[in-house]
């Protein structure tokens, strides 16, 4: 079944006290989560303190929205991904070319000593975008972002859809619980529990040179942070699904009975047959 991913979101109090979170970054969430005409004001309950888009850190408390015009919540369309593995022929250009401008781990850091050795072990290449929701890609012109344009290769698989990531910051990634607002310095926010010691960090310059035309999409790594501002910040939180399944598992029975039931069995059956080709 899915896990609630609210379980694991209080960023202010309890066991995920931040104590990096300025109070600009807060406000930015704030602009991705809520709908306004007019000026926002964002005030702490009991002291009345306003928070301002400064470099000063957010203080844990109960936090007030004003807005003299109205207040909507974002319903801006939440994307399911799978957490997915790029095995397929189609992705090998993909792969080999997020390889060779990477090497190691672009969130952690981690190089991979291996490389030289072509050995690649614990290191996969990630779309930020995922492969399974291709027609919305191609629905909202996500493909404009793409400037790398590699005859025979869709624009989804350009090498500026993706980064190279150890394999548990990848399930992270796949999940929305770790993204990069490239708005703000390329910082690494962690929405949970910060278990590999990223929070905080920039993401490496090696994949975002802006001197290299295959570096990462600034755009594309936009559109993964709201993605995961709205599945983490907005309401009870969008479910985190379970990935690792015994052998013998009733898969159909599991997704039917889960919520997003039809857009979880297109996007499965839509890899499935990825993969096969």
């Amino acid at each position: 079944m899915p896990i609630d991913r609210s379980m694991g979101r209080n960023w202010l109090q309890g066991d995920l006290v931040r104590t990096d979170l300025l109070q600009a970054n807060f406000l930015d969430m704030i602009a991705i989560l809520l709908i306004t005409v007019d000026h926002v004001r964002v005030q702490e309950r009991t002291s009345g303190h306003v928070i301002a888009r400064t470099n000063n850190t957010l203080q844990p408390g109960e936090y007030d929205v004003y807005c003299d015009g109205g207040i909507e919540i974002n319903n801006e369309r939440w994307v399911y991904r799978l957490v997915t593995h790029s095995i397929s022929g189609r992705d090998d250009t993909f792969r080999d070319g997020v390889r060779a401008r990477d090497r190691k781990c672009v969130i952690s850091g981690m190089v991979n000593r291996g490389a030289q050795f072509n050995i690649w072990s614990g290191f996969e290449a990630v779309h930020i975008f995922p492969l399974e929701s291709e027609s919305y890609w191609t629905e909202h012109g996500y493909g404009r972002w793409i400037r790398d344009v590699t005859p025979g290769v869709a624009k989804i698989s350009s090498s500026q859809n993706g980064f190279l990531l150890q394999a548990t910051v990848h399930i992270d990634f796949d999940n929305y619980l770790v993204s990069v607002n490239p708005d703000d310095n390329y910082k690494i926010i962690v929405f949970g529990f910060d278990n590999a010691g990223i929070d905080g960090k920039s993401l490496d310059p090696v994949c975002r040179d802006p001197t290299n035309p295959h570096r990462v999409s600034d755009q594309l790594l936009g559109w993964h942070f709201r993605q995961s501002v709205l599945a983490n910040m907005r309401g009870a939180g969008e479910p985190i699904f379970e990935h690792d399944f015994p052998p013998g598992t009733d898969m159909l029975t599991e997704i039917r009975e889960g919520p997003y039931a039809q857009q979880r069995f297109e996007m499965e059956i839509t890899s499935r047959l990825r993969r096969a080709v």
